[in-house]
Order: structure tokens, then C-alpha cells, then sequence
């Protein structure tokens, strides 16, 4: 399913009409799914399978982007702190806890608040610059673990510089959980985007995204509740499956499974 999102995601804006166009806002909206529309139109005669496609591109490239910038700084701050300790630990280890403490949601919303117009390139580095908390902790429990292994140690011995040794056995032993930690991200993300989008602080209009469309059909969930369904269903079926993807990747990486 993954695949197959990722594949409409990318090929269907080509090969689909305009999902901005609205060739006849009178005649055209609110028409139910048939051949010519096999997700129907909107109120605005725009084509949905268009605009889920569409919508689909941005909310993907969203999520994989902002979650591999989460995963790298999350990654560099969890290894540092976990191998080098001391007060360096602890002033890391402070700064997640007190940003743990603070609701991702809350700030989200506070900082996109200030701006009419947000950008998608901002979003996703608000969203990424709020997502590392969690797989910083992660990474620091690796790299305590890791760091009194034999082959560390004999490393150390050899005179192995620190750097080396972060880039060359840590991090390496640290991929397993990492990819476990990103891949269930993505589907948080999209949940986080939808949202966001949902308030009016995602996405700026009038760009399609999964969480907009569904705000634009409030109106006309009676009158046409498939502009809202099938938007709807490209949400649980990419977070679904990402989810289920994580959890296998997370029972296949795991040694104690094996």
C-alpha cells in the first residue's frame, strides 16, 4: 500500500488534470463519482482524484522530509550525548526533557499562528525541528549501551579518535532502531500535517493537501460526503500502513526476536 500511495503520489499529478482547474464551477461541482470522475468533484467542480493525488505528493514529501531531519538531529544529539556523558548528558538530557514537557502540538500552533502564509519549506523545518525530542532519548540509550562493548573499547584503545568512533561502530549499530523510529514518524506526521492543515496552519491555499480537503468539505458532507471520504481514507491508509510497516521492521530488527 505504501508503494501504491507513493506511486499516485508521484505519477498522478502527471498523467491526472489540472487539480486546481474548475472548468465549470456551475454544472460541474458536487458531482458524484462516475467514469469521467471516478472520485467525483467538489463544490468548486475540481477534480478529487486530482487533488488527492496532489495532496498526496505534499503530504509524503512533507513527513519523509521533515522526519529525516528529525532522525539526523535526533541521531546527533543522542550520540553525543550518550558517549561523551558527564555534563554534557546532562545538559542534553535537560533540554529534551523540558522540551518533552511542552506539548509538539501546542508549539506547532503557536508559531504557525504568527504567520498568514505559511511555507511549505518552514513547515516542514518546524515540523523537524520538533520531532527529534523522542528519537534523541532513543539514540542516547543505544549509545550508552553500545559504548561499553568490547570492540568500543578496543577502539578507544587503539587510539581511536571520538569522532571515528560515533561515525564508525555507534552509529552503524544504531541504524536498526533509527529506521524503526523514522518509519513510524511518517505516519505521525501526515496525522500532524492533516491537522494542521485541517486549522488553516498547514498547507497554504490553495495548494491540496489531505487535511484541506477535508476542511473544504465541512460544507457539503451531506450534499456530497465524498469529498471528504476518499481524502479521509488516503490518510488511514498511509498511516496504517506505515504503522504496520514500522511494527514488522521493528520485530525484524529486533535481536531478542530473532
Amino acid at each position: 500500500m505504501l508503494a501504491a500511495m507513493g506511486t499516485v503520489a508521484a505519477v498522478g499529478p502527471m498523467l491526472l488534470p489540472d487539480p486546481l482547474a474548475q472548468p465549470c464551477v456551475l454544472t460541474c461541482k458536487n458531482l458524484a463519482p462516475s467514469l469521467a470522475h471516478l472520485f467525483g468533484t467538489d463544490d468548486l467542480s475540481r477534480d478529487i482524484l486530482s487533488r488527492v493525488a496532489s495532496g498526496g505528493r505534499i503530504s509524503l514529501a512533507v513527513a519523509i522530509l521533515s522526519v529525516a531531519l528529525s532522525v539526523t538531529l535526533g541521531a546527533s544529539m543522542g550520540l553525543v550525548a550518550g558517549y561523551w556523558g558527564g555534563a554534557v548528558d546532562a545538559a542534553l538530557m535537560r533540554l529534551v526533557d523540558a522540551a518533552l514537557a511542552i506539548p509538539r502540538l501546542f508549539l506547532l500552533l503557536l508559531v504557525l499562528a504568527v504567520w498568514e502564509q505559511v511555507p511549505i519549506a518552514v513547515m516542514i523545518l518546524l515540523i523537524g525541528a520538533t520531532g527529534w525530542f523522542g528519537t534523541g532519548r532513543l539514540v542516547r540509550g543505544e549509545a550508552l549501551r553500545l559504548r561499553e562493548e568490547s570492540y568500543v573499547r578496543a577502539a578507544e584503545a587503539l587510539g581511536a579518535s571520538r569522532r571515528r568512533i560515533i561515525f564508525r561502530h555507534l552509529l552503524p549499530n544504531t541504524a536498526g532502531p533509527l529506521l524503526v523510529a523514522a518509519t513510524l514518524g511518517v505516519g505521525d506526521v501526515i496525522l500532524l500535517e492533516a491537522g494542521l492543515s485541517f486549522l488553516g496552519l498547514g498547507v497554504p491555499l490553495p495548494t491540496a493537501s489531505w487535511g484541506g480537503m477535508i476542511f473544504d468539505a465541512k460544507s457539503v458532507l451531506v450534499a456530497a460526503p465524498w469529498a471528504g471520504i476518499f481524502p479521509g481514507l488516503a490518510i488511514i491508509t498511509t498511516v496504517l500502513s506505515a504503522n504496520l510497516f514500522g511494527d514488522a521492521l521493528r520485530d525484524a530488527v529486533d535481536p531478542r526476536g530473532a
